[in-house]
Formats: structure tokens, sequence, C-alpha cells
């Protein structure tokens, strides 16, 4: 039978050739043996694994008809399932999952191009953790699965309102609110939802259509894909264009002007205004994959920091566990203390136009105040396709760190961090990473210097250790 893997953030495969509707069969059993083991083990306690579970899915071609076919495996297992009625961020099945205290099922390949799917799960709020996926992996094809003919649908719109109006005041940006706001929901699962967040006259929507391909682009709130959003601001003179990926628990930021902010400049952004304006006080903690920025203003203020792996699920246990109060990865997801640890792009929206109503500053204002302190900062990221995936990604890194010259573009080497790949970081600060794509067939690289040119130097020093060894392209 085809292998399925769940990877850093689920279970993602070609549509008709991966994706088949006998392989979702496959994964849907799986998952309910799996919790249904669980379950055994504490027939008496209420676990995060005892309630009802929860399905949801996005605007792909055909998610509904893959959740409703995953619901009705759930229901045969008698695992109380029930569909969402709409199709709703992913945030939105983490959140009832900790207010229901069940397992959650999302039907979404995320930011990945239309022809893919995919398979999230969720437990407690959050991304479910190894420990979790690797059972489930555990139990595929140990019982053929079975379906039911009758499941229950409900919906959740309202609840997922009510729950991001209680973490943001709205008030307080309607009352302050005096400029266009454009937000891109990239023919999404958080199309329209902002209207009803923010019924404001200066609220401006765009790519909120149904449509399976995208627009022709993948739904990655990233500077490529975003050009749409960078004319509406331009166009309509607006303060702030926001972007929210294909499920939504992404997020993108265009500033006033139409350019693009990367997440190296999202993340410091976020971090000082929740420290100095909401004081928020705690550990800081990021992706590795993420930049320097607030490493340096962590440092300045004595606060804890901490990197760690890619994949949300690793800072968001952090979150969860109360050993930190801000989290943010390099794809776009931020999330800080709160009733659930999981990224959501239209709550990060939020808080920046909250951000800009307050203090009355536009990003660009916002950024230039972080940047004439902490320094400047120009990241990218270039993805290699790979046709030979890296199976053992430790052994992999080795064999790098073999390669390596004792400096980069004339500057020593002060650290090598094998938390995930290998990340170099050179004397002056800046850094590069390489390592394997958890969730596609990519080799990914980043880098991160106070130069455009240096960086893309420095991404042209690591194309020759990673395309050649594996046939990237």
């Amino acid at each position: 039978m085809d292998p399925i893997k769940f990877g850093t953030d689920g279970w993602r495969g070609l549509i008709a050739r991966d994706f088949t509707f006998e392989n979702v069969r496959r994964a849907a059993q799986a998952i309910a043996d799996y919790v249904k083991d669980e379950q055994m083990k504490a027939p008496r306690k209420k676990t995060p694994l005892s309630g009802p579970m929860i399905v949801g899915y996005d605007k792909r071609f055909q998610s509904d008809v893959f959740a409703r076919e995953i619901t009705k495996v759930l229901e045969a297992n008698r695992l109380n399932p029930i569909l969402m009625s709409e199709s709703l961020p992913t945030p939105a099945v983490s959140f009832m999952t900790r207010k229901l205290g069940g397992v959650g099922v999302m039907v979404t390949a995320s930011h990945n191009p239309p022809q893919y799917n995919g398979v999230k799960i969720k437990i407690d709020g959050r991304a479910a953790l190894e420990n979790a996926t690797q059972g489930v992996e555990g139990w595929l094809d140990r019982t053929a699965p079975t379906r039911a003919a009758e499941i229950k649908t409900k919906s959740f719109r309202d609840a997922y309102l009510a729950y991001l109006k209680g973490r943001i005041d709205i008030g307080k940006i309607m009352s302050k609110l005096r400029r266009p706001v454009v937000i891109d929901y990239m023919h999404g699962a958080a199309s329209g939802l902002m209207k009803d967040l923010l019924p404001s006259k200066h609220l401006i929507e765009i790519r909120s259509s149904h449509d399976p391909l995208f627009g022709g682009v993948h739904p990655e709130p990233i500077e490529q894909y975003l050009g749409a959003l960078s004319e509406a601001v331009k166009k309509n003179k607006a303060e702030i264009g926001l972007a929210v990926d294909g499920d939504a628990d992404r997020f993108g930021l265009v500033d006033e002007n139409g350019k693009y902010l990367t997440p190296c400049q999202v993340f410091p952004m976020l971090c000082l205004y929740l420290i100095e304006h909401k004081k928020f006080k705690g550990k800081i903690v990021q992706s590795v994959s993420l930049g320097y920025m607030v490493e340096r203003m962590a440092r300045e203020r004595n606060i804890a920091f901490e990197q760690l792996p890619v994949g949300f699920k690793h800072v968001a246990e952090r979150l969860a566990q109360g050993e930190a109060v801000i989290a943010g990865e390099e794809s776009g997801g931020y999330a800080w203390k709160g009733p659930i640890a999981e990224r959501d792009g239209l709550l990060t929206a939020l808080l920046f136009l909250e951000m800009c109503t307050s203090l009355d500053k536009t990003p660009s204002q916002l950024w230039k105040e972080i940047e004439a302190k902490y320094g400047a900062s120009h990241y990218k990221r270039i993805d290699y396709r790979i046709h030979r995936p890296v199976a053992d990604k430790a052994q992999w890194t080795a064999k790098l760190v073999k390669k390596l010259p004792k400096k980069i573009l004339n500057t020593p080497i002060k650290e090598l961090i094998q938390i995930d790949g290998l990340k170099i970081v050179l004397e002056d600060g800046h850094w590069l990473l390489m390592r394997p794509s958890g969730t596609e067939p990519l080799m990914r690289v980043y880098a991160e210097s106070d130069k455009a040119e240096r960086t893309l130097a420095l991404l042209e020093a690591a194309k020759k250790w990673v395309a050649p060894s594996l046939g990237a392209h």
C-alpha cells in the first residue's frame, strides 16, 4: 500500500495519485484506531482525546468531500465525529478541540500548490506531536476501514468568531480606523470572515471567491504571491495590507507603500508590541529558520530566548506548557499566550491592526523604529526541488558539516546549529540555514544579513553544497 507519513505539519500528497479516497479512508481508520487505543488506556479519565472529534476542511478541490468521507469512517468507529458545515480556518478546528476536548482532523494542504491536499491532526488546541502522529502511522492498515451512512454536521463559525473577538479589542480598532485596510484571503478558508470581525467601510477584501486553483498562485502569503495585495494597497492608499494562507493559520504583511515585510521583520514588530504595550513577561521561542532580530531584542532586555526545530508544533508545545509567552516561525506562524497554543493568521492580522491604530503608526514607521535600534534585516529563502528524499536528516547534516570551509564570504564561522538541518552563524551575526523540508520534496535554503546583496551571496554559496549532492534543480 502507498505510504502515509505525517511530516512537519501533517500528511500531504498529490490529489488522485497519493491523496485518494482509498488512502484517506486508510488514514481515517488509523486515526480512529489510535484514538480508541488511547481512550482504552484511560477509560475513566477525561483526556484531550475523550471528547467529540471535529472534522474541518479548507476550500481546495473536493476537500469537503474528503472530510465527509473521514467523518463517515470515524462515525463507523463510534467516535462521535462532527463535520463542520462550512469551510473554516485550521485554527477553528484547533480551538474547537480545546473547547470540546476531542481530536481534530483538518483536510488541507495549507500553502501547497492546488494539486495537493492533505490531513492535519489537532489535539488539545494545537498540532499533534510526533508521539501521536507516529502512533497513527503505527495503526495504518491494521483494520479495514468501514463507513457509516449518516453523520452529524454543525456550524462552528460563530464560536470561532467569538473566540477571535475575545482576544482582540475590536471596538478600539474600529474607533481609531481612519484609512482603508486590505485583507487578502488568497481564495482560502478564511474568505469573508474579516468583514464579520471588522464591519467597517474601510475594509477592502480581495481574492475572497472560491477558486480551487487559487488564482494561479500558491496560497502562501510570501512576497512572490502577494502582488495583488501590494497593488490593492497602493491603489486604495491603504494603511496596511494583511494576508492569510490557504487554511489561514499563516500571516503575511504588506506596508502602506505596498512593500512586503518578511517574517524576520514581522516577528520582532509583534514581540516588541506585546512586550512594551501588552506587558508580556516570559520566554520567547522561535523556529531555527527565523532571524536574529528577536534574539538581539531579548538579549538587550534580559529575556529568555530559544530556537527550536522547524514546525510550529515545537514552539507551540513551549506555549502550551507555560514555558514561553510568545512564539514564531519563519513561514508566517505566530502565537502568544492565550486559550490555545496555535498560530492563527486572522488573529495575527487583528493584532497588527490593533498595533497600528492604537500607536497611530504605519507598518513602515514601526519597522523603521526597530531597524534603527537593532539593525537591518534582509532575509530570503530559496526552495530547490529534489528527486531523492533525505532519509536521515542527521546523517545528511553530518556530511554537510565536513564540506564547510572555515570562512564564508571572508567571514569566520562563529557557530553551527544542528537542531534542524544545518544553520551556520557567522561572526557578524549573519546566518545561513540548509534543511530538507518535512512536508514536501524540497531542500530549503535560508539566509539573513544586513544587505540584500550579501544575503544573495550567502544563498549562492549554499547552492554548491546542497544542489549537486541532491539532484536539486
